[in-house]
Parts: C-alpha cells; sequence; structure tokens
C-alpha cells in the first residue's frame, strides 16, 4: 500500500475537505484509493507555522512514499525535512525552486502548481486602486510566517510603480495580530488592501472579512472564497483546478515518475468575483466594466 502524507496549513473546514474531495476523486480515477492502494494521513496546522516541521519530520521518520502540501510554509516545512521523498505543492508559491530564489540550486524532490503567475499582482492592484474611496492610500497585507510573502510584496510594489502609483506594506506577525495591524491601516488612512496569497489568511478569511470591514477597508484576496465569506473582491486561480492538477502529478509519480521530469506549473484559469452586500457596507463605487467582468456574491 501507499503512503501519502498531506501536509496542510489552512483548516479542516468543509471548503478545503471539499477541494481535498476532489484531489481524491481524481487519483481515484488515476488507479489510487483510499483504503485500497493508498493509506492517508493529514497534518493540519490551522494557520499555524510552527506546526508544519514536526508533521514534515513525522512523514520522513515513518518513509511516506509521498508528501502533498497545501500552502507555501506548508511546502518550505517538507523541503526542509527532505531532499528524496517527492513532495507535490497543490497550492503555495514555487519555493525552493530557480523560479523564485535564482541563488539557490533547484530540489528536485518537488512539483506542483505554482500560485503567483506573471502578471497577477498588478492585475489584483489595479482592481484595488479602482475601488478605493479617493484621498485613501492602498496597502498588502503580508504574512511575517509565510516564505512567499517577500515575493508577494516586492511584486505589487513593482506593480505600484508600473501603475504610477504608492502602496504601503503592512506584516502580521501572527494570525493574533490581524485586529491591530487592520486597526493600524485605519488610522493610516488607508482605504483598502491586497491580502498576499497565504493558507493562514485562507483558514482566517471569515475573521480577516470581518475586520475588514469593521475598520473599513476594501480587499482583493486571491481565491473566491474570500469573497464568499465576505471579503470585497477576489481575483485568482480556482482551487478545484489547483487540486485536481496536483493529484494528476501525485498519481504520474506513484506510478513512477520523477519529480523532476514534471515540470512546476502556472494557473491559467482565474475567479473574478465581488461581493456586492461588502460593496454597499463600505460604501465603494464599483466601476462599470468590473461589474459586468465579475461574478456577484451576497451575504
Amino acid at each position: 500500500m501507499v503512503r501519502l502524507g498531506i501536509l496542510e496549513m489552512a483548516s479542516a473546514d468543509a471548503d478545503r475537505l471539499a477541494y481535498w474531495d476532489i484531489f481524491f476523486n481524481q487519483l481515484t480515477k488515476d488507479g489510487f484509493q483510499k483504503d485500497l492502494n493508498l493509506k492517508v494521513e493529514y497534518i493540519w496546522a490551522d494557520g499555524h507555522k510552527e506546526r508544519l516541521r514536526l508533521g514534515a519530520e513525522k512523514f520522513v521518520a515513518d518513509r511516506y512514499d509521498l508528501i502533498v502540501t497545501a500552502g507555501t510554509p506548508a511546502a518550505s516545512a517538507a523541503i526542509a525535512a527532505t531532499t528524496t521523498i517527492p513532495i507535490v505543492m497543490a497550492t503555495g508559491v514555487s519555493l525552493g525552486t530557480q523560479l523564485s530564489d535564482e541563488t539557490k540550486p533547484a530540489q528536485t524532490n518537488i512539483t506542483g502548481i505554482s500560485d503567483l503567475p506573471a502578471g497577477i499582482s498588478e492585475h489584483r492592484l489595479a482592481l484595488l486602486r479602482d475601488i478605493v474611496k479617493p484621498g485613501r492610500g492602498l496597502a498588502i497585507l503580508a504574512d511575517r510566517a509565510n516564505p512567499s510573502s517577500p515575493l508577494a510584496v516586492a511584486e505589487t510594489i513593482a506593480a505600484a510603480r508600473k501603475l504610477g502609483i504608492s502602496v504601503s506594506d503592512y506584516w502580521l506577525p501572527t494570525p493574533d495580530d490581524m485586529d491591530s495591524v487592520l486597526a493600524e491601516m485605519s488610522r493610516d488612512q488607508i482605504g483598502g488592501f491586497v491580502v498576499s496569497p497565504g493558507a493562514m489568511f485562507f483558514a482566517k478569511r471569515v475573521e480577516l472579512a470581518r475586520l475588514s470591514l469593521q475598520h473599513d477597508l476594501a480587499t482583493v484576496s486571491v481565491r473566491r472564497e474570500y469573497a464568499e465569506a465576505g471579503c470585497t473582491i477576489a481575483y485568482g486561480a480556482p482551487l478545484r483546478v489547483n487540486y485536481s492538477e496536483a493529484a494528476k502529478l501525485a498519481a504520474k509519480i506513484l506510478a513512477g515518475q520523477k519529480p523532476s521530469e514534471l515540470p512546476i506549473a502556472e494557473p491559467t484559469e482565474f475567479d473574478f468575483l465581488i461581493n456586492d452586500t461588502t460593496v454597499d457596507l463600505l460604501g465603494l463605487n464599483i466601476p462599470a466594466h468590473m461589474a459586468r467582468e465579475a461574478g456577484h456574491v451576497t451575504l
């Protein structure tokens, strides 16, 4: 029986479990079925990075055949724990490869789906610019514990220069600091912020939406689930595609291919969703072209 370890930065909520159902349904199509020829163990970090290292080390000590990660911190923990056990990244930025760090040699035991394709940071920032009230500043909110956050922040700052605007970066030391950091944004006359990609933010998306509304802040986030939870706008790759594609990569590896033979992929399909209730509560004006192009949800 093949042993597969799942290292997940987010929480085991209904949305995330539904995506793992997509993953395992695809694996079944490819000949690998739970409890038949596949043993599966989940380790959930619930947004707390410190739980991931022990989880990755456990999978390595128990000699699992494959580790599948969700969230860049989970990929980082798996990379640090092993250079031999194959790793498939379902969500995250291509940490540990030359795609994100050209100063280090690429680690050859990892493949997956990277969530920061070229141009997407600029597109999200432009969406934010077009909805924030006049006279208010723009920002990006980043997770101090997420290794991909510096890359997302740097791309967003570069995008701001290209667009001829300015953007401030705010860093969340821990999930418990969300209220105080958003309160600081409000005091600084920030009108809205881009949410840096990260599974911790996904796990805390309901709280993020509530606090953003409380502090009069518009948000542009990276998954449709954020808008469904009450954030203002979401623009990003649909997770159902990530998990399906990750399962296809996992099946190929379990069938004998090496991760180094399977290039890290980038998404080509994107969701665009506006929460109309939040827009109304914040008193925002959505440009007509955005309203036409987006899907819409209410609380």
